[in-house]
């Protein structure tokens, strides 16, 4: 028996007129339907119940009776030197890690790491379309009651908190990233099981609503955040210079399901083609409630001001900090729909927002140059891959990504 959500309003909506032309038109045009069959939406909004039973035994068994220090010890040992350095690994530790290291049949490590490079290849302009792409979504309270109670990415610590973001996408794509004892692999282990750790603690508390929203940081959340990183980036990248091709976006899909196979995000529905994850990402903007209220409001208003130059600093710092505010204000007012914007009290992004414009055309022929010259494709990853440690090392200086949980609410 499948549940669904009360705030997956995606059967409502579906019959509205407005829809049903939108539809009639797409079909016409592409030759096959705009949004997914009734059965994968079921599967899609049942998710909202799923989570990570193999990481949750863990944690319960270690994290919440041991402690969160002797837990994150154990789990810092296991990933450095293998779950059989620790003499009493629990077996929840040991069938966790044997799932986490098994790579399932159905991967294809040649797209895996084919999509790595295409996301890697974006440089950090990917990293600022993914955080703009996020506002979107801060409508639904599924999304940002996490964040909202955790004081993730609101306030003060949305910058912190969205670059420890940047620095797991470095990671997982970084050559070698993926392979045993590769950075990207170890990420994304502290990733699961800090989402373990923070559902099992937001579940509990009393405003969270499971007849509403589903468990906290649920597959059918994850699994949407996963594909936004294939199809929405790939087409939404040619506003930018690059040349994304469909089979492209199915190597990031592929890609981002490996990876969310490592985090724990597991649904039998996950699309393997372009036309299932165009269906998926239509139907997540279909359900939509849009009833997170202030809190959705926060989440939104709190990303480009995070950018905002700090007080204190050098004058090279300080002209630093205001060309890249200023860029960073340019692609939100650039990629965020303009209905989103004016619901929101955010800065004027005039005439910030053309900069994505002005490198269109250079964009597009490094692009072009690399398609057509090995040697042009080889010298473009090596640039990107510096962009992007530049872009780290100049946000966070001396500061680490620690991928540590909340222990506490705002509220």
């Amino acid at each position: 028996m499948t549940r669904t959500p009360s705030e997956f309003m995606y059967w409502e909506k579906l019959e509205s007129r407005r829809i049903k032309l939108v539809r009639s038109i797409f079909t016409r045009i592409m030759g096959w339907d705009l949004l997914p069959s009734d059965e994968v939406v079921r599967k899609f909004a049942d998710s909202y119940y799923q989570a990570d039973p193999v990481a949750e035994a863990f944690v319960d068994e270690v994290y919440l009776v041991r402690g969160a220090a002797e837990g994150r010890r154990m789990l810092d040992r296991a990933i450095e030197h293998g779950v059989d350095s620790i003499p009493d690994a629990p077996e929840s530790m040991r069938r966790l890690f044997d799932e986490f290291e098994q790579i399932p049949d159905w991967v294809d490590m040649d797209r895996v790491l084919q999509g790595a490079k295409i996301w890697r290849n974006y440089g950090p302009t990917v990293f600022s379309l993914a955080g703009v792409s996020t506002l979107e979504m801060y409508s639904e309270n599924s999304i940002v009651k996490p964040l909202s109670l955790t004081g993730s990415y609101a306030g003060e610590t949305a910058r912190r908190r969205f670059m420890e973001t940047v620095k797991f996408w470095i990671d997982i794509s970084e050559p070698g990233g993926l392979e045993p004892g590769g950075p990207g692999r170890a990420t994304a282990m502290r990733v699961r099981v800090m989402h373990v750790f923070l559902r099992r603690h937001l579940v509990e508390h009393p405003e969270w609503n499971l007849e509403a929203w589903g468990v906290p940081i649920s597959v059918g959340d994850a699994t949407t955040t996963l594909l936004a990183g294939a199809v929405p980036a790939g087409l939404m990248l040619w506003t930018h210079g690059y040349q994304t091709t469909i089979r492209e976006i199915e190597a990031l899909q592929h890609f981002w399901k490996y990876i969310g196979h490592l985090v724990g995000v597991q649904p039998d529905w996950y699309p393997d083609d372009f036309r299932g994850g165009v269906q998926i990402m239509a139907a997540t903007m279909l359900k939509r409630a849009f009833k997170a209220g202030r809190d959705g409001k926060e989440l939104v208003e709190s990303y480009p001001v995070a950018f905002r130059p700090k007080p204190g600093t050098s004058l090279r710092r300080r002209i630093y900090e205001e060309l890249h505010y200023r860029v960073q204000l340019g692609y939100t007012g650039f990629w965020l729909l303009p209905t989103t914007y004016r619901r929101h009290n955010l800065p004027n992004p005039f005439p910030w927002m053309v900069f994505p414009l002005l490198w269109w055309p250079i964009v597009f022929a490094f692009e072009t140059a690399r398609r057509l010259f090995p040697w042009a494709d080889r010298l473009h990853d090596r640039f990107a891959r510096w962009q992007r440690d530049f872009w780290w090392a100049q946000e966070m200086g001396s500061e680490r990504a620690h991928f540590a949980p909340a222990e506490s609410f705002r509220r």
